[in-house]
Formats: C-alpha cells, sequence, structure tokens
C-alpha cells in the first residue's frame, strides 16, 4: 500500500457490495432478514459500513458460496460467540443438513447425466424414459415405437414407477415385432374412440368390443410369453428389489391419477375398459 494513501475507516453501500462480490440489493436483504445488523447512517443519510460489517458480509459469501441458506446463516450468527462463527453450537448441525442436501444433488445429477447418456446413445425421447425401461427396449430397431406407445410409456411411469413401465414395456415389443397383433390393436383403437361419438353405454357394441378387446389382450400376454419376454420381467423385479435403478421419485397412486389425468373417454368408452379388464382378469384366473 502507498504510504500517503490511508483506507476509508467506512464505505458507502455500493463499495461494500463491491468488495464483498455481493450487490446493494443483497445487502439490504440482509438487513431486512436480520442476517446483517443495518449499521448507523451518516450526516446525508446513506448508510456506512466499518470493518466488522465488512467481515461479516464477507462470512456471508463464503457460507453462501458453500450453500449454506440464508435461514441457517441466521441462526449460526445467533448463536455464535464471536463474529468468525468459530465454534458456534449451530454449526454442526447447519453442517449436517447441508451434507445431506449436497447428497441429494449429487444424486440427482447422476441421474441427469444418466438421461442425457441414454439420450445420446438412443437418440430419441425414449432415453428420457428410466433405465429399467430403456434397457428393456434398447434392441428395437429405430421408429418401432409410436410416438403413442412412448406416451403411454410416459404416463405408466408417472403412475406406476419405472417398474409398471417396464412391464408395460412388454406389450410395446410384441405390437412392434408381430404386424398382425399391431394391426388388431390399431383396429380396435378406432373402434373404441368410436364409442365417443354419442354412443350409449348400453349399446351392444361396447360388449363386443369389450369382449374383442379381452380376446386382444389374451394373444398379446401369448406372445409375450412365447418371446420369452415374461421371463425378462422376472429379471426387472430383482433389478428393481435390488434397488440398483438408481432413480428416486413419487409415485402416484392410480386412484390419484385418475383425479389429476384428463381423460376425455365416454361413459361408453369408460364401460368398455372396465368390462374389458374384468373379462381380463378372470380369462387369466381361468388360465
Amino acid at each position: 500500500m502507498h504510504p500517503s494513501f490511508t483506507p476509508p475507516r467506512q464505505v458507502k453501500i455500493g463499495d461494500a457490495a463491491a468488495f464483498a462480490g455481493t450487490t446493494p440489493r443483497a445487502i439490504r436483504h440482509y438487513h431486512e432478514i436480520g442476517l446483517l445488523p443495518e449499521p448507523e447512517r451518516g450526516g446525508d443519510g446513506r448508510r456506512r459500513y466499518g470493518y466488522d460489517d465488512m467481515t461479516r458480509l464477507l462470512w456471508i459469501r463464503k457460507m453462501a458460496d458453500a450453500g449454506i441458506s440464508l435461514d441457517d446463516m441466521r441462526t449460526a450468527f445467533g448463536e455464535a460467540r464471536d463474529e468468525t462463527l468459530d465454534q458456534a453450537p449451530a454449526i454442526e448441525s447447519v453442517l449436517g443438513r447441508l451434507e445431506e442436501t449436497l447428497a441429494a444433488q449429487e444424486a440427482a445429477i447422476r441421474r441427469r447425466r444418466a438421461a442425457v447418456q441414454r439420450l445420446q446413445a438412443v437418440g430419441s425421447p425414449l432415453g428420457l424414459l428410466s433405465e429399467l425401461v430403456t434397457d428393456r427396449l434398447s434392441h428395437l430397431p429405430p421408429g418401432a415405437l409410436r410416438p403413442s406407445d412412448l406416451n403411454a410409456l410416459l404416463v405408466t411411469e408417472r403412475i406406476f414407477g419405472p417398474l409398471g413401465a417396464a412391464i408395460q414395456a412388454g406389450t410395446f415389443i410384441v405390437l412392434a415385432t408381430h404386424p398382425g397383433l399391431r394391426a388388431e390393436e390399431d383396429r380396435l383403437e378406432t373402434a373404441e374412440a368410436a364409442l365417443d361419438d354419442g354412443v350409449d353405454p348400453a349399446d351392444p357394441r361396447v360388449e363386443e368390443l369389450a369382449v374383442q378387446r379381452c380376446a386382444h389382450l389374451m394373444a398379446v400376454k401369448q406372445a409375450i410369453e412365447a418371446a420369452g419376454l415374461d421371463a425378462d420381467e422376472e429379471k426387472i423385479f430383482e433389478i428393481y428389489d435390488a434397488g440398483l435403478t438408481g432413480e428416486e421419485g413419487k409415485v402416484m397412486s392410480a386412484a390419484t391419477a385418475v383425479t389429476k389425468m384428463p381423460y376425455d373417454f365416454s361413459p361408453a368408452r369408460m364401460r368398455c375398459v372396465e368390462l374389458a379388464g374384468r373379462l381380463f382378469g378372470e380369462a387369466l384366473a381361468a388360465a
């Protein structure tokens, strides 16, 4: 330092912010929440910041860089015996919570990187689904899955989790590799969609379609078994139970999903879906 230069005893908020690497707006916020005591104002009505204020600001910046929240800083400063936070009783609990937060963030980053890598490898939105689903469908050629297939897997994963979507993937593998079953699926979907056009739920076509849908579901199930895909499902259960998916997230119950996910099925179509499901369950029980 030049011998003829004498640093100011106090500085204005702009200079304090510049030195601490923050902004005047942030400093004012620290005052508002009680994290930084508000200094006295000078004769011009402006705040003046001294050495103690600056050291407090520097500690705040260091703690912010470490990821400590403002609320935790306020607690730590409140329980500290001096401004350096030396041996503050609150620090241990604050750091414990921070460690948990950082661990969760690291896990989230790992999941995001895995998703990016799957996207790069798969080259389609399929890579955004869970690893269980992506791995099961990885052997299919590009374009084998329709956008509607991916949409269905996306919804299933949200409601029933990666396990449910991975099991459902077996159906789409069969549809993608069995043209006859895919054609029947398309025919049934078209016929079921027609039920939305003001058809009475008591119309005989509703029950007829439900019977046909049940027969189709049984044919798909048989194709899954013939292809050995049911054995894959056992492995999926083992991977899931072992916790090797590395994926987290709340799974929504089917009952909750009904109230959250918009459906536009008519009463006739809903009756067809419910009846087909009941018939399929009875067929499985009798098999």
